[in-house]
């Protein structure tokens, strides 16, 4: 039997546990929700069988031959050029992504990083250069995850790097 005590222990670790991954979620640029998982009763007497679901093998079609009656000849469609134009931004982007996103891990300084405003703690990363900030801010560098993903855009990502030198220049 479970007591209290160690029931309330259980549910700070996982409040606790919940919190850190919601932290590392928001500084990965992940928006998704994150599901929690159902809580059971916990019983020493309770066992779960699982049993193996059995194997169907997928019915193989093989397709019919086609009459050979008239060949349609489909002309080429224009291949459209990628602009080399870079990505156009609102003014506010830099500032947007960062309270969505960047806010998470730079106002606390979760994970070492430099927090917002904080000019000792951004001086010897801007010594290395904007370029290598924006690399590292969208490609990910040591604890930081890369930013830049299927929802947010390199553009982006710089926006917010821009955004948050601008607060220590």
């Amino acid at each position: 039997m479970i007591s209290k005590q160690q029931r309330m222990n259980k549910l700070v670790l996982s409040a606790i546990s919940l919190s850190a991954l919601l932290a590392i979620t928001a500084c990965s640029g992940d928006n998704a929700a994150v599901e929690e998982p159902a809580v059971a009763n916990e019983s020493a007497d309770t066992t779960v069988v699982v049993e193996d679901a059995p194997i169907v093998e997928p019915e193989v079609v093989t397709p019919e031959p086609v009459a050979d009656t008239e060949t349609t000849v489909i002309e080429d469609e224009p291949v459209q050029e990628i602009s080399a134009e870079p990505e156009v931004l609102a003014a506010d982007a830099g500032a947007k992504l960062y309270e969505t996103n960047c806010k998470v891990c730079h106002e606390g300084g979760l994970l070492n990083a430099p927090k917002y405003g904080d000019k000792a703690a951004w001086e010897p990363r801007l010594a290395k250069g904007i370029e290598t900030l924006h690399m590292h801010s969208a490609k990910g560098f040591n604890k930081m995850p890369a930013q830049a993903t299927d929802k947010v855009s390199e553009a982006q990502v710089y926006a917010a790097v821009d955004y948050m030198i601008e607060a220590v220049s």
